[in-house]
């Protein structure tokens, strides 16, 4: 069980994504959580009113049965695989953390300072969650696709564009993390 409840290392994890992508290369398939929105949208009746979402949504089925591997994974890994312990975040993380006001870096995934229905619901956690909501939203559609889409499918694919979209995730992440974040929470 401690295999299980451990993460597990980059020898372990990075070939099991690399057989992955393998099989999908070959069956000639892509990888991307966010085209899965767009599925959803397809069979909820959007394609009544914009173009983009006129597509034939059955090809797609193979891919949301991803997501509901992710839902049901995710569920029994912190229901039933979590050991309760704390985040490993490394110190002066939790330094700059708490510097910007989060009280309890590391000890949830999830920081309450903004995601607490009290904080949530407030105009300025309102207004967060809503334009990062909208950026994340945009970014993913302009940029042709997420982050696991382009890190991993498109990067297995030696695909430029995906090569370009990682560079600015990183980029975007620093500038968040650096200039942004301090901001925000200052």
């Amino acid at each position: 069980m401690d295999s299980i409840l451990q993460p597990w290392p980059w020898y372990v994890s990075g070939p099991l994504i690399t057989l992955v992508m393998i099989f999908l290369i070959y069956f000639g398939k892509t990888f991307g959580m966010s085209s899965n929105l767009r599925t959803l949208c397809t069979i909820g009746g959007a394609g009544k009113y914009s173009d983009f979402f006129r597509f034939d949504w059955k090809a797609q089925r193979w891919n949301l049965t991803v997501v509901l591997g992710a839902i049901i994974g995710g569920f029994i890994a912190v229901n039933f695989l979590s050991d309760g312990s704390a985040i490993d975040l490394n110190p002066e993380t939790i330094k700059d953390l708490q510097e910007l006001g989060f009280n309890n870096a590391g000890s949830t995934l999830l920081p309450g300072e903004i995601y607490d229905w009290d904080n949530a619901l407030s105009i300025k956690g309102l207004a967060i969650l809503i334009i990062a909501g909208f950026l994340v939203g945009f970014g993913t559609r302009y940029a042709g696709g997420c982050t696991s889409g382009h890190a991993i499918t498109g990067l297995s694919n030696l695909q430029l564009p995906s090569l370009i979209a990682v560079i600015g995730f990183f980029i975007g992440g620093l500038l968040m993390t650096h200039l942004l974040l301090p901001l925000i929470f200052a």
